[in-house]
C-alpha cells in the first residue's frame, strides 16, 4: 500500500473547480425555472416597484417573432430560439463562443399580479414584461389617531 501525502489545498483547488463547473453552467440540475433541453438561457433581471413586477431578459439577435410570453396558472413563461449563422462562401468562422438554440425559462409570480394587464415590449435585444399589481396589493397607509 503506497502513502499519499495529504494536501488540503489541492483537495479545495479540486472542489472548487467541481463546484465552479456545476454553478457556471445554465441548465444546472435542480433548477425548477430552466427545462433540461434548452442548451442556453438568457439572463433574466426581476425588478419590484410599488405598482407591479418588472421582467427584463437580455435576448441579443433573437427576432421579435421568435419570442414567445405565456403566463398559465402563475407561472411566467417566455421562450425562444437564437439561431446561429451558417457560414457562407467566402465567410468562415475561426471561433463561436455564443450559445445558439430554443430556451425557456419559467417562474412564479406572484398571486397579487394582475393577469388581464400583463404586458411585453421588445426593444434592442431586451424582452421587458410589465406585471401589474392588483389594487388589493398594493400597500397604503393607515393613520391612526391616538386618544
Amino acid at each position: 500500500m503506497n502513502l499519499v501525502r495529504f494536501d488540503p489545498f489541492r483537495e479545495l483547488e479540486d472542489l472548487s473547480s467541481r463546484l465552479s463547473t456545476y454553478f457556471n453552467h445554465p441548465a444546472r440540475p435542480g433548477t425548477a425555472e430552466l427545462d433540461s433541453f434548452s442548451s442556453w438561457a438568457p439572463a433574466i433581471d426581476v425588478q419590484e416597484t410599488d405598482a407591479e413586477y418588472l421582467v427584463k431578459a437580455d435576448l441579443p439577435e433573437v427576432p421579435k417573432g421568435d419570442v414567445k410570453v405565456a403566463l398559465e396558472r402563475g407561472v411566467l413563461t417566455i421562450e425562444g430560439e437564437r439561431k446561429q449563422e451558417k457560414e457562407e462562401k467566402g465567410k468562415k468562422f475561426h471561433r463561436v463562443e455564443r450559445t445558439y438554440g430554443k430556451f425557456v425559462r419559467r417562474m412564479s409570480v406572484p398571486s397579487e399580479v394582475d393577469e388581464q394587464k400583463i404586458a411585453a415590449e421588445f426593444k434592442e435585444g431586451v424582452l421587458t414584461v410589465h406585471l401589474p399589481k392588483t389594487l388589493v396589493a398594493k400597500p397604503r397607509r393607515i393613520d391612526v389617531a391616538v386618544a
